[in-house]
């Protein structure tokens, strides 16, 4: 899922579904034409006025302009296209999981940069950059680990298994969320949990969220700052879409 102003964008097959961020109503949905059975990335940008969506079946991206016009451009990316974000240049970022590489695409589909990712990290699921410039990355494996990669693809430092007790390890990170402060929130679906770690990845903790019963495996993320506003979507049980007003 992703927000912008007061949109909030939630992928559901082969459409993305646009739902008032004040009053939760559906306003509209925007086809994507193309787009195959198997997303998992949806991402949106503010300084293009588009929305980006990853597409695993077809190993490609779709840019879907927010403007009034109904025209998609698709563009190939390298094998099983997973996360997706917008970074500091306002390119979009795709985590390709088995290739196990970071590409930056500029909103025309160029590619501007390859991250190859170095010994250690493996399986990204989703990449999000922080203000240093370095990416924070969820690896698909369990148990999980995140870590934080240089442009280069070196890992500088990584976060696998907490030393609070409570908190206890990642058990398959998947979403990312990254705040202007650079604390990083992460959505742990297995654990069922979203956690909450600082840019050096030394100390992390359990959000402690308002929800019945308990959260049914957490797998997107939105975090709207500007409502102090936090979205998770679920996949299991009833796949709700839960709203959470978060101080961070």
């Amino acid at each position: 899922m992703a927000s912008l102003g007061d949109d909030v964008f939630v992928l559901s097959g082969q459409q993305v579904l646009v739902y008032d961020a004040e009053t939760f109503t559906l306003k509209r949905h925007i086809t994507v034409t193309g787009l195959g059975n198997n997303s998992l990335g949806l991402a949106a940008c503010g300084r293009h006025k588009c929305i980006y969506v990853s597409d695993r079946g077809h190993y490609s991206v779709h840019r879907a302009d927010l403007g009034g016009s109904s025209a998609v451009k698709s563009w190939s990316v390298a094998n099983d296209p997973r996360g997706l974000s917008v970074n500091n240049a306002h390119n979009l970022v795709v985590a390709c999981c088995t290739a196990n590489k970071l590409q930056e695409y500029t909103t025309h589909g160029i590619l501007v940069r390859e991250i190859i990712l170095q010994a250690g990290v493996t399986s990204p699921w989703h990449a999000v950059q922080l203000s240093s410039g370095h990416y924070v990355v969820s690896q698909c494996k369990s148990p999980g680990v995140v870590a934080i990669v240089g442009i280069d693809g070196q890992g500088r430092c990584t976060y696998g298994q907490s030393q609070t007790a409570d908190v206890g390890e990642i058990q398959c990170p998947r979403s990312l969320a990254v705040t202007k402060n650079d604390h990083i929130l992460i959505a742990d679906p297995f654990g069922g949990r979203i956690l909450s770690v600082n840019s050096s990845l030394s100390s992390m903790r359990e959000l402690a969220l308002p929800v019945d019963g308990e959260l049914q495996e957490p797998l997107g993320l939105c975090l709207d700052e500007s409502r102090s506003r936090l979205y998770v979507g679920e996949r299991f049980g009833t796949c709700r879409l839960l709203v959470f007003d978060v101080a961070l």
